[in-house]
């Protein structure tokens, strides 16, 4: 029966985005009581779930961008020889039973996984779409939330937001006191979590240098530390540009 696993084949090629969304996390986030629009707990719970994936999960992403439940995994190495299916059930699986550890879940939860390829060129143009997504998405929460803290019912306050522009809730909120350039950065732009190098020192305060054959002369020594970037630029600024092109640097 072998020959009926006829997906086991199919394989990516890096550079990929491995994209992860939570399935009915809404129903988990009520469970949990967490604060609306966003809840800085779960939010730290996702980030260290992130970490521990790149710490523990023996997979080598080089970067991770999230908001909400949505995570974006950037791999310009591939693991599984780029087999699509175990990418598709690891990565997820690892996640969700992270997450139900760190979080102290009753109820089992669950992700979904897709891989999207993609090239160089190409990283900068998705992760600024989906910090796009991210920002819309702060909007209509703030939106929402709102208007149900006024008064409004579930139906009522979808009812009222659809079909509304982006200007019109900028207006709206601000009636209500709210402005929008006010709100926390990772709940605007979303947070990211990457390795980060720092020089080797002894010491305590001097630089520890080693042998680079390549190049024939001593360079300082380097180690990479995983970091959680809660104050991130937007990608599309000169700023957001410099931190992207400074991960990739070695990566691509």
């Amino acid at each position: 029966m072998k020959e009926r696993e006829i997906y086991a084949n199919l394989r990516c090629i890096p550079p990929v985005m491995i994209r992860i969304d939570g399935r009915k996390f809404k129903n988990t986030l009520n469970s949990l009581k967490c604060e609306k629009p966003y809840d800085q707990i779960f939010t730290s719970t996702m980030a260290d779930a992130i970490e521990l994936f790149f710490k523990k999960g023996g997979l080598n992403p080089t970067l991770a961008y999230f908001f909400s439940d949505e995570i974006s995994f950037l791999f310009t190495e591939v693991p599984f020889n780029g087999r699509i299916e175990k990418l598709n059930s690891i990565i997820p699986s690892y996640l969700s039973s992270t997450l139900s550890i760190l979080l102290k879940l009753k109820n089992p939860i669950s992700l979904d996984s897709r891989v999207i390829p993609i090239n160089k060129d190409l990283i900068m143009k998705y992760l600024s779409w989906r910090q796009d997504e991210a920002w819309r998405n702060c909007v209509n929460s703030y939106g929402y939330y709102t208007l149900l803290s006024n008064g409004y019912n579930k139906m009522d306050a979808v009812k009222f937001l659809k079909g509304k522009k982006e200007e019109d809730l900028h207006e709206l909120l601000f009636e209500y006191g709210i402005n929008m350039n006010d709100v926390p950065t990772w709940q605007r732009r979303g947070i990211m979590i990457y390795r980060k190098p720092y020089e080797l020192l002894k010491n305590g305060n001097q630089k520890f240098f080693v042998y680079d054959k390549k190049i024939n002369k001593k360079i300082s020594s380097t180690r990479k530390t995983v970091v959680q970037d809660w104050e991130i630029p937007t990608f599309k600024s000169n700023e957001g540009d410099m931190l992207l092109n400074k991960l990739l640097k070695y990566e691509i």
